[in-house]
């Protein structure tokens, strides 16, 4: 019912500026279906995904796409969260296109058990995105971005490092970037998330190779695509030692990507997705970041 609601306030939100669609696709199959003899265990999963384009946005040429990733391990495309920055990549003359990935709250138990962490949950954004492509032929596949926060931002990574030439520009705020520290400093409680049998189903201590297959600083090697990184070194959600650990091991690998750490920024973990002087300013470096690979409609200035 929540998630119901919610899906009403994005036509109140940006529908004055956008076109405003909710869709489903096919994806993977489950990877670890409940009962894999059932006719229709290894059937694709059915992926829903939220569509929006500019009202003003000339289709007789090729436009530009971003891909927007939710945060949260178990969360899902909100308005309260999420609504400000995609009102403000519209304006620019985005198109967006934002996949409720396998996991992600509003769908049902099963949908959350679907959780492929790290996983078929990168397939699914970069399937989302695939098939956004294919929709509308007024897109331009040269010109994709992507972008997202937190657990949106390890997916993000993810994807750059396993497609680096299907995306020209990637954003990751304040991203997961190292599992086996993070199940170090957080609690029982949360690694327990983790270990669960419909998760990872073991936890670190007794599979570490898992965890660190599923964690960006596993994989910089791959990047291939223009980066911009922010994190904030009182995040009390994305502890800075994993993003630092990510920042060293790009610079280890010789890797060209840009970055910026904010020193004690209000708000922590959603310092650049409040409201304040300082998010506003954060946001328009990583516009001004993305507007030199995607040549938007409206510059940005």
């Amino acid at each position: 019912m929540l998630k119901r609601i919610d899906d009403l306030l994005w036509y109140q939100k940006v529908g004055d500026i956008a076109e405003i669609d909710k869709s489903e696709y096919g994806g993977l199959p489950p990877a670890h279906p409940l009962h894999p003899k059932q006719p229709g265990a290894t059937n694709p999963l059915i992926i829903h995904v939220y569509t929006f384009i500019p009202k003003n946005l000339d289709r007789s040429k090729k436009q530009p796409l971003i891909v927007y990733v939710h945060q949260g391990v178990h969360q899902s495309l909100d308005t309260t969260i999420d609504a400000h920055q995609i009102r403000e990549l519209l304006q620019q003359g985005y198109t967006i296109v934002a996949t409720d990935y396998r996991g992600s709250t509003g769908y049902g138990q099963g949908y959350y058990e679907d959780i492929d962490y790290g996983g078929r949950e990168v397939d699914d954004v970069y399937l989302g995105m695939k098939w956004m492509l294919d929709r509308y032929s007024f897109l331009d596949p040269k010109r994709v971005g992507i972008v997202g926060w937190s657990h949106g931002g390890l997916i993000t990574l993810m994807n750059i490092f396993a497609h680096p030439h299907d995306y020209a520009v990637a954003y990751a705020g304040v991203p997961v970037s190292d599992l086996v520290a993070r199940m170090g400093y957080e609690t029982e409680a949360y690694r327990q998330i983790y270990s669960a049998p419909y998760h990872l189903g073991e936890s670190v201590h007794d599979d570490i190779q898992e965890y660190r297959k599923r964690s960006p600083v596993n994989h910089v090697k791959e990047l291939d695509t223009p980066l911009l990184v922010h994190t904030n070194t009182n995040d009390e959600d994305v502890n800075f030692l994993e993003v630092e650990h990510l920042i060293q091991a790009f610079k280890a690998e010789g890797k060209k990507f840009d970055y910026k750490i904010y020193e004690n920024a209000p708000g922590g973990h959603y310092f650049n997705r409040m409201d304040s002087p300082l998010a506003l300013e954060s946001r328009h470096e990583i516009y001004l970041f993305l507007a030199k690979y995607l040549h938007p409609d409206h510059e940005v200035k």
